[in-house]
């Protein structure tokens, strides 16, 4: 997501384009010396379907253990693969972590001991806790911005950060003394010099970035890595102007630094393989997480978070569910901690779809990035989120307002017939209801009991067809997840209003919290789920990372359960193809198409988050 940052940098942006860019030569001293400072379960598959195709019947769904997506506990973090010809690890020192660390809650545990330099261009929000962190980990700083005040609100900020750090006792004073000793404000881009690394942070603005590196490039060692935090931009466009390019790399920090404890390690397609191993120890040594990307836009974790943000999204614009309806079944049924609208209102309504109309524009109309219009409406309403005390939800205080939940209706006490159709989660819904209500036997359904089917990736409505049942009495129940806590059902346009309360009454006795919502291919969780996975596939397809490396970014940076490739083998890759073909051609929307990757590992069996062979 774009940044926008507090500094001398902002106001240079728009000159740039009109005249040659010079780096001012400025001193915050008199004498132009001194130092200053800133503002896995996978689903077994024992044989592959005839064929995966929109235009044919889907495969069997394979037997099941109890379908859920809630996480299993963590495994130790894999180190992040880099290409496959990297022959031999070419970092010089073992990649240990600092002594002394950020804690999770944003405190300090302490100081490394001295390591090399870092030189942080830009003294913006990000500015700072790259180089506080720096700091941390042994690095002595070196503190650049156009505008000296800026430079000096820095290494105050840094400092004050470590003295409250040893005023609570998380630090001591000889260990927060030596960091704040590493900081150091410096003139002017030659005295950047001594940098083994030098990261920009500057305004989110090619033509100024590409003017920084040209400026930088000629002052830096031989041996420097030059990298930019962009968030948005390219790394290769940025470096375009650079004599050796294969020096430049991107660090894509997420804020806040200490908290958000993973890095995207982005490869220009001139960036050397030991220019990306450097930065990985390096990063490895601050005590983040870095995963390997490759210079695509949005990278990683923009990319992977339009799975869940669209495509929710494009369940409200369509009617299907209000939008605390569709936070509700994201935390409660596939385990979320935050909902998309709750996400999407902390961020800001506009700072989304800027990120939105980019990541669509970039990759040249992918349909599964498509914008949703009503964001934009909702901007021009100045309706930006918690910001503007509004957003998808209305804020009291810095509370959301959240709208009841929905009723329990009198029990009609009809009988329910389960459809057969799919005896595993025909047995779920059995199996949940159970000792509550009268469950109908037989192949056939009685006439005056509601019909329960379980469809994946239809709707309630063809589901009937498909199975040639009356869609008066049917309500379909969203059975692939757990059924323990809370059940989302849907009827079809012609379903007796009686039927839905039965169905909704019944599960409200076995203490099961009930959504209701209009019918829709794939209800919410499935629709969500397998976009998720199908654009966690798509880019391992595109060989932007790797499994491990998608995962690891979208659990750390997004707070997700799963990542989107251990999500799809927690489902089953088969049942996730069948859910996109079913989507597919029932609605006739090309972002539901099979990624080839995630296809052909679902027909041999292969498990999604397991090492990829090395790309041809």
């Amino acid at each position: 997501m774009a940044k926008v940052e507090n500094s001398g940098w902002a106001k240079l942006a728009e000159s740039v384009r009109q005249s040659e860019f010079v780096i001012p030569h400025v001193s915050m001293f008199p004498n132009g010396n001194g130092a200053g400072a800133e503002t896995t379960d996978v689903t077994s598959i024992s044989s592959a379907p005839a064929h995966l195709s929109p235009h044919t019947e889907p495969p069997d769904l394979p037997a099941l253990p109890e379908p859920s997506i809630r996480p299993l506990p963590p495994a130790s973090p894999a180190r992040p693969q880099t290409r496959p010809d990297a022959r031999r690890d070419l970092r010089q020192d073992p990649a240990i972590r600092p002594e002394v660390l950020v804690r999770n809650d944003g405190s300090m545990r302490g100081v490394a001991t001295d390591r090399g330099t870092v030189a942080v261009i830009g003294c913006g929000t990000m500015g700072r806790s790259i180089a506080q962190l720096a700091a941390a980990g042994g690095h002595r700083v070196l503190l650049f911005d156009a505008d000296p005040r800026a430079v000096e609100a820095a290494v105050q900020s840094i400092g004050n950060l470590f003295r409250r750090a040893v005023e609570r006792g998380q630090v001591s004073f000889d260990l927060a003394d030596a960091a704040i000793a590493r900081v150091k404000g410096v003139p002017d881009v030659n005295a950047l010099s001594p940098a083994e690394l030098v990261i920009e942070s500057i305004v989110e603005d090619i033509e100024l970035k590409r003017a920084l590196f040209a400026r930088v490039e000629p002052v830096m060692r031989e041996d420097a890595i030059l990298a930019t935090s962009t968030a948005s931009l390219s790394v290769a466009a940025i470096a375009r102007g650079c004599k050796r390019p294969e020096r430049t790399a991107g660090l894509h920090f997420f804020n806040p630094v200490s908290i958000t404890r993973v890095v995207e390690v982005v490869r220009g397609p001139r960036t050397t393989e030991r220019t990306i191993e450097r930065l990985v120890g390096m990063v490895e040594r601050l005590g983040q997480t870095p995963i390997v990307v490759e210079d695509t836009p949005g990278f990683v974790v923009n990319t992977a978070a339009r799975g869940l943000l669209g495509e929710a999204l494009r369940i409200l614009e369509e009617g299907v569910a209000p939008a605390h309806a569709v936070d509700t079944i994201v935390r409660e049924v596939l385990g979320f901690r935050t909902g998309p609208f709750e996400m999407l209102d902390q961020t800001g309504l506009d700072n989304a779809w800027v990120t939105q109309q980019h990541l669509f524009e970039q990759f040249f109309g992918e349909a599964r990035l498509r914008p949703v219009p009503l964001v934009a409406q909702r901007i021009a309403a100045g309706l930006l989120g918690r910001k503007s005390n509004e957003g998808f939800y209305k804020y009291d205080n810095g509370d959301i307002v959240r709208p009841a939940p929905q009723a329990v209706p009198a029990d009609p006490k009809r009988p329910i017939w389960v459809s057969g159709a799919r005896p595993p989660l025909a047995t779920k819904v059995a199996t949940a209801l159970g000792g509550v209500i009268e469950i109908a036997t037989g192949p056939n359904s009685p006439a005056n009991c509601v019909i329960i089917v379980t469809p994946l990736g239809l709707d309630a409505t063809q589901a009937a067809v498909e199975e040639k049942l009356d869609p008066r009495r049917v309500v379909a129940v969203d059975a692939l997840f757990a059924l323990d806590r809370h059940v989302v059902i849907m009827g079809t346009p012609a379903t007796d209003p009686i039927a839905i309360d039965a169905v909704h009454a019944a599960f409200a006795r076995a203490d099961r919290q009930v959504t209701v919502i209009a019918d829709s291919p794939g209800f919410v969780a499935q629709r969500v789920a397998a976009m998720i996975v199908a654009i966690g596939s798509a880019m391992v397809e595109r060989g932007i990372a790797s499994p491990a490396d998608i995962d690891r970014g979208v659990t750390m940076a997004l707070g997700y359960p799963l990542g989107p490739l251990t999500f799809g083998d927690r489902l089953g890759p088969r049942v996730v193809v069948e859910i996109l073909q079913n989507l597919w051609r029932t609605t006739g929307d090309p972002r539901w198409r099979i990624p080839g990757w995630l296809r052909r590992r679902a027909l041999v069996g292969m498990p999604l988050a397991a090492p990829t062979p090395p790309r041809i």
